[in-house]
């Protein structure tokens, strides 16, 4: 029944998966263009050790990135963490004691709580005396006004924002609001370096947001640029003179970009970059299909099949904690890696509390690979991401629906 629902709706989805399509091939394009600027070349695969001097591979991946996301330069680096960890880079890379950093999308992402110092830690901005102010959303979109009346009073050194939802119950910010936003603040003061946090968000549109005049775009190799391929790793793009601060704060002042070995990283970077826009594309398609899927078995989905899309997640609000635990159990069981493992609620770190995941990956934590994860408390909602192609999407999602149907049956 689910198989021939599935079949059913991919009929009515046509229109939109045309629109998903022509985004993926405006993007190939980019992508395409970029490297044969480059002169890309099998030697660029080459990986360095030690210091990582002359690493032409290395230096290669970070103009191409620049050419992109039309940024003047870029820092991308297996030595980063996570996304979480190249935004924390870029914080203490610019902030200085007493400044202030404004964050205009509400509360950013758990694991930047002990970073900021909203959860005390020792090592934290606030430690070092830099002042932290936040300006909530309304209704799903920026604050304008007061932004406006924040902005013109001075003082503020970074304004952050974060695209996607993170776990709030909120929709993500578009490209076209960013602009918005980042158009208003820069002509009341141009000198504020604005961030985007671009995690779950590239190559969904046409656009990125140094594009659109934001000064500093960050993000992860193992979520959509990462094709799959990186196993590891970040970026920050964005204007010169930010990036040769990021790099040295990554590093040590004095030497910046020009150390960091690539240790074999380079091929998979490259090959990651190169099938990003299908794999974001598959990814895509994997949200809309389970959107309406979901929409029509009774479940609140966000986004709806046919909005425009900022990133590649998919909420599910499933208002029973047995329901949220047997769809992300359906999606594990899905999995090409630990299919037979079943998810449990468990505490993680940068997070305060219990968190269920399912992540059958080939890549630890990698969410462009089809995942699923939410905190469990009400009203227990799923954070669906990825899908290398639309077919593991799609049995996936069987699987998923196919679990919480075998609970009902059972009752």
């Amino acid at each position: 029944m689910i198989e021939q629902l599935i079949q059913e709706s991919e009929k009515v989805l046509k229109d939109v998966y045309q629109s998903i399509d022509d985004i993926c091939f405006f993007n190939s394009q980019k992508v395409l263009a970029a490297f044969q600027a480059e002169m890309v070349s099998e030697s660029d695969f080459a990986g360095t050790t030690g210091y990582g001097y002359g690493d032409v591979g290395r230096d290669k991946i970070e103009r191409i990135y620049a050419r992109i996301f039309k940024a003047e330069d870029a820092l991308v680096r297996n030595q980063f963490i996570s996304g979480t960890h190249a935004i924390s880079t870029a914080l203490f890379a610019i902030l200085r004691p007493n400044d202030t950093l404004l964050a205009i999308s509400g509360k950013p992402y758990d694991t930047l709580d002990e970073i900021i110092g909203l959860k005390e830690n020792p090592s934290s901005l606030k430690s070092f005396g830099i002042n932290y102010e936040q300006i909530d959303l309304v209704a799903n979109d920026f604050a304008y006004d007061t932004i406006k009346k924040r902005v013109a009073k001075g003082q503020i050194k970074m304004i952050a924002i974060q695209r996607s939802k993170g776990y709030a119950l909120r929709k993500s910010l578009t490209i076209k609001q960013v602009a918005k936003v980042i158009k208003m603040i820069k002509k009341i003061d141009p000198s504020i370096c604005i961030m985007v946090d671009n995690c779950y968000c590239e190559m969904v549109a046409k656009e990125e947001p140094c594009e659109v005049g934001a000064d500093l775009c960050v993000g992860s190799l193992i979520k959509n640029l990462g094709g799959g391929m990186a196993s590891n790793g970040a970026y920050i793009v964005g204007r010169q003179k930010y990036i040769k601060l990021c790099a040295e704060r990554l590093n040590m002042a004095g030497e910046g970009k020009a150390v960091g070995p690539s240790e074999g990283a380079n091929l998979n970077i490259l090959k990651g970059l190169y099938l990003a826009p299908n794999v974001v594309k598959n990814a895509l398609k994997t949200a809309v299909l389970a959107s309406y899927l979901l929409e029509k078995l009774g479940y609140e989905v966000e986004p709806k099949y046919q909005e425009e899309r900022a990133d590649i997640v998919e909420m599910i609000t499933f208002k029973n904690k047995n329901k949220l635990m047997n769809f992300i159990a359906g999606i594990q069981k899905g999995s090409a890696v630990d299919s037979f493992v079943v998810p449990v609620a468990t505490d993680m770190p940068g997070y305060d509390r219990q968190i269920i995941m399912a992540s059958g990956s080939f890549t630890q934590g990698s969410s462009i690979e089809l995942s699923c994860d939410g905190p469990l408390d009400f009203p227990y909602v799923a954070f669906l991401q990825g899908s290398l192609t639309q077919e593991y999407g799609k049995l996936g999602l069987i699987t998923a629906l196919q679990n919480i149907e075998k609970e009902n049956n059972t009752k």
